[in-house]
């Protein structure tokens, strides 16, 4: 298609529903005014146990030749694909956007409009620990001053474009070394920016007032895995775990992203697999921010709106209390996409 831009898309495929979520992905790509060329890897349990180091060999050249990737949800049994690939494309900053929908229905009355950024390595997920004798375990958590700053600057500049501030969240009255090297990290970096607000916060404190007011918060910067605990809190809030997308950027030195990976935040559902009853939401989300990061701005904001315009019509799958199956679904997203498009 000589007439349209050509978007080429590093793609991981899964176990379970994966197969269904990369088919929802294409179909609406396909129905885009620009041209995405998918660049399949196969990450399945079943390619892993033949041949792991060649399916990870060929996820990084991919995503190594095309600077951005879709991941779809994998098992994990004897390594962990993200953490694999976490370390090999060091990976240091994770971005969580979580907003409510209309037409889904929650047990919380406040607005959420948040966006999660959270260092990607270090904290208390590097070191598994050990036992001491039969009574005791210790573990080592570490924060790295470099990690902080990745993270600290994609905050500032998001913060920046959306004309909002950046609250950081640790505890850094009790981990005085570790919270506090971050937050101090965050703060010498905030000092480039003096025209966004920034604020330190408790993250007991920021839990209890983000339920009670959760307007007041817009972009948050946080550590590990004080940044897992939010997001999925986050999600509960909205309503759905199933409809939190995510994005994991590696930086140059310069503080730029190098290559970028966009997946949804679910698992595999097996439960489910090749029922074509699964919401692909979060996958559809994750690929309107990859063309967002693409620089298709338009296009990301035109499919994250059709996404919540079919969900607020009632056009939803079953986990949302709708009648639609998958195929269904994302026929509904597409028919909004396809006026937009022109």
């Amino acid at each position: 298609m000589p007439d349209r831009e050509t978007l080429h898309v590093a793609e991981f495929l899964g176990d379970g529903i994966s197969a269904e979520l990369s088919r929802s992905v294409h179909e609406v790509a396909a129905a885009l005014p620009i041209h995405v060329r998918f660049h399949p890897v196969d990450l399945s349990l079943e390619a892993r146990r033949l041949r792991a180091e060649a399916c990870y060999d060929a996820a990084m050249q991919a995503i190594g030749q095309h600077r951005v990737a879709m991941k779809y949800p994998t098992v994990t049994e004897t390594d962990s694909p993200n953490k694999v690939l976490r370390e090999r494309c060091r990976f240091s900053v994770i971005h969580r956007p979580v907003r409510s929908l209309q037409g889904v229905r929650t047990r919380h009355d406040g607005t959420v409009d948040l966006d999660i950024i959270r260092i990607a390595v270090g904290g208390t997920y590097e070191d598994a620990g050990r036992r001491i004798g039969e009574d005791a375990a210790v573990s080592i958590r570490v924060i790295e001053r470099r990690p902080s700053r990745d993270a600290a600057l994609f905050a500032f500049r998001l913060a920046q474009r959306l004309d909002c501030g950046v609250v950081s969240t640790s505890k850094y009255t009790i981990q005085r070394a570790t919270d506090g090297l971050f937050e101090e990290v965050v703060s010498e970096v905030g000092a480039a920016f003096p025209g966004v607000p920034h604020h330190a916060e408790l993250f007991d404190s920021l839990l209890y007032k983000l339920i009670l007011k959760p307007e007041a918060y817009r972009v948050v910067v946080t550590p590990n895995e004080y940044g897992d605990f939010l997001s999925d809190m986050a999600c509960g809030m909205v309503g759905s775990l199933g409809l939190g997308a995510s994005a994991s950027y590696a930086f140059d030195e310069r503080g730029d992203v190098g290559i970028a990976m966009f997946d949804p935040a679910g698992g595999t559902a097996p439960d489910i697999a090749g029922k074509g009853v699964c919401n692909p939401s979060a996958a559809l989300f994750a690929f309107a921010m990859l063309l967002s990061h693409c620089g298709f701005r338009g296009l990301g904001a035109m499919l994250d709106h059709a996404i919540r315009a079919a969900i607020a019509a009632g056009e939803s799958t079953r986990d949302l209390g709708g009648t639609r199956d998958t195929a269904a679904f994302v026929a509904g997203v597409i028919d909004r996409l396809r006026p937009a498009a022109g």
